[in-house]
């Protein structure tokens, strides 16, 4: 037997979190019987997701999507410039986090929920790195004070890089490199501090990079970056 949400996101699903979502949503059964937080199913069950069943263990599925402003990262179809139909891919995949709709930059996409688990963990730690647009002089004290930590949500961020980038020297632009997601977190630091994000990119997650992607595209990681993927991950946690 085996929990549901794990079974979703090994299945392809969505990740353990989507899958507490859809199943608080009642939109997922089991046996025809509407399905609830945390029962276990067995191999033999019949599961159904939106009246879809779920049978067929994909082939995995790992890119790098670069995505444009206005962009929702969500995978109802409802939504106006949802994810799943501005990326059009032939076959479920989700993203490992989220970028804002006003947001643009790197997201690994997948259909394995156990890699969207280890990374998504806080407490493993993996860094994504992002270069910000702001409508002010950045100062030394705003620098210093955005890399010991902010107080924002009840709560203090933790300490990061944080660095002016010199070929945008006159635009005032920096990069932060963030171990932590926490909900907008780096517009709610900058507006904390008495500064506006005109315009947010993350460039960075793990060892892989926005190189090479223009807005809207996408690519398949190779074999080897892959195994890079496997071994960064292979001590992260990957429980509830």
């Amino acid at each position: 037997m085996t929990r549901i949400n794990k079974w979703l996101s090994e299945m392809g699903v969505c990740s353990r979190k989507q899958a507490d979502r859809l199943i608080a949503d009642g939109l997922v059964t089991v046996n025809q019987k509407v399905a609830f937080l945390g029962m276990c199913v067995a191999p033999e069950d019949t599961v159904r997701v939106n009246g879809e069943t779920i049978s067929i263990k994909p082939e995995p599925v790992i890119i790098l999507y670069h995505k444009p402003v206005g962009v929702v990262c969500t995978h109802d179809l409802n939504v106006t410039n949802n994810i799943e139909s501005a990326l059009n891919y032939p076959q479920r995949i989700f993203a490992v986090g989220r970028l804002d709709k006003d947001s643009e930059g790197l997201l690994l996409m997948t259909n394995q929920g156990d890699i969207v688990n280890r990374i998504m963990r806080a407490e493993n730690h993996h860094k994504k790195v992002y270069r910000v647009w702001v409508n002010k002089v950045l100062t030394q004290d705003f620098l210093l004070k955005m890399a010991s930590g902010v107080p924002i949500l009840k709560t203090t961020t933790l300490p990061c890089k944080v660095e002016v980038v010199e070929e945008f020297s006159d635009e005032n632009v920096f990069e932060i490199t963030l171990t932590q997601g926490l909900n907008l977190q780096i517009r709610r630091m900058c507006k904390a501090l008495g500064y506006k994000v005109c315009r947010l990119q993350r460039t960075q997650i793990m060892q892989f990079g926005l190189e090479g992607l223009m807005p809207g595209e996408y690519r398949k990681l190779s074999a080897n970056e892959v195994g890079l993927l496997q071994k960064s991950i292979a001590n992260s946690s990957n429980e509830n």
